[in-house]
């Protein structure tokens, strides 16, 4: 399947949803998802994600606005007329029914005849790696071999479009990161798209084209994995993917080139300005763990400040550094697990630096 990203196959225009009349769960909702994309919707519980999918799905019907599929809205079609494959995280299999009959079933119900079943059932469970396991029940199956079944369940009838909903949830960590990469094969593969809801920003991260981060019912940052990372446009954002240290200060200073300067702990931090901000206007500086430099060579970094070890942690490839610094007592550092890494011991007294253009001054939230 050749896919054309250069075109709009699902948009949603102006969508809202809300259960009660008052509250909205999903406001103002504009999203374009192209042909062949994998798109994320990402956020604590809550935040709209699933009520997105059961639009797009047709189980729940929007408040407001209008969902398009092609370019057409799709508010009169029923779910089982929109095309669409969907995988659950209990994966909704038959118990009593074979791998092979519960792939037929959604074959049975368009009116497929039984030779062109039996090809697709054939396909469908070699895409998934599962030749050989028509003849089982779920039951005599593993959790990801069950996953997987119900993913070709949603492909065997060749849909373009793909919704899943936590489908890893009920997997442990290992299973969920194997199949993680299963599913963005077999998306690389069919070059499907693919709307996915998840919490775990860690398994967005792994197989997005894009991320939609969610709260409240808005979309506070749409962008790629790396986009996300190391450019959030607000507070919420950073905290949410990665870990982040997260300084709550007032400006001090406009500059030139989208730069300011913060008082913040009592420390001048030099910052790139991403919200807008003016003068006196309280902002959230970001900044990762792993863009700061324990004992620099002086004058290496603009901002430069003292710090004290708080508590040293060993998680193998790296050494996670807790420091007392600019007013709190659980600024991060992470260094590389590296011979010579300098031999910290908690209570060292240490200098700490990092670039302007890694310390993000965003929108102000309240610690």
């Amino acid at each position: 399947m050749t896919a054309r990203r250069d075109t709009a196959h699902v948009e949603f225009r102006g969508v809202a949803k809300s259960y009660d009349g008052r509250t909205l769960v999903v406001e103002d909702l504009d999203l374009s998802i192209r042909t062949g994309e994998f798109v994320t919707l990402l956020g604590p519980s809550g935040s709209g994600k699933t009520t997105i999918l059961m639009m797009l799905a047709g189980f729940q019907a929007p408040t407001a606005g209008e969902i398009l599929l092609d370019g057409r809205p799709i508010h009169d079609l029923p779910p089982r007329k929109r095309g669409i494959g969907m995988v659950f995280q209990n994966y909704a299999l038959f118990p009593h029914m074979t791998v092979g009959a519960n792939l037929a079933f959604p074959l049975e119900v368009r009116g497929m005849d039984a030779a062109e079943r039996g090809r697709r059932v054939e396909r469908a469970l070699r895409l998934v790696r599962l030749e050989g396991f028509a003849d089982r029940r779920p039951g005599q199956l593993s959790g990801g071999q069950q996953q997987r079944v119900a993913i070709a369940r949603a492909l065997v009838f060749e849909p373009t479009l793909v919704l899943m909903d936590e489908p890893l949830g009920a997997l442990d960590r290992s299973l969920r990161e194997e199949m993680q990469y299963e599913i963005r094969r077999i998306h690389r593969t069919l070059g499907v798209t693919v709307v996915y809801v998840t919490h775990d920003q860690q398994e967005a991260m792994v197989m997005s084209d894009r991320i939609a981060v969610l709260r409240g019912g808005i979309v506070e940052q749409i962008a790629a994995p790396e986009g996300l990372y190391e450019e959030p446009e607000r507070a919420f954002v950073a905290r949410f993917i990665g870990e982040n240290n997260q300084l709550h200060g007032r400006v001090t200073a406009m500059l030139d080139g989208d730069v300011c300067d913060v008082e913040t702990g009592g420390e001048k931090i030099r910052a790139l300005k991403v919200a807008p901000c003016e003068a006196g206007d309280d902002v959230t500086l970001s900044i990762r763990p792993e863009r700061v430099a324990i004992n620099p060579e002086p004058g290496s970094y603009r901002n430069e400040v003292s710090a004290r070890v708080e508590d040293l942690t060993f998680l193998g490839d790296h050494l996670r550094i807790r420091l007392a610094a600019c007013g709190r007592d659980d600024f991060i550092a992470t260094i590389p697990n590296v011979l010579g890494h300098g031999g910290l011991l908690e209570g060292d007294d240490v200098r700490i630096g990092w670039t302007v253009s890694d310390c993000r001054a965003l929108d102000h939230e309240h610690p």
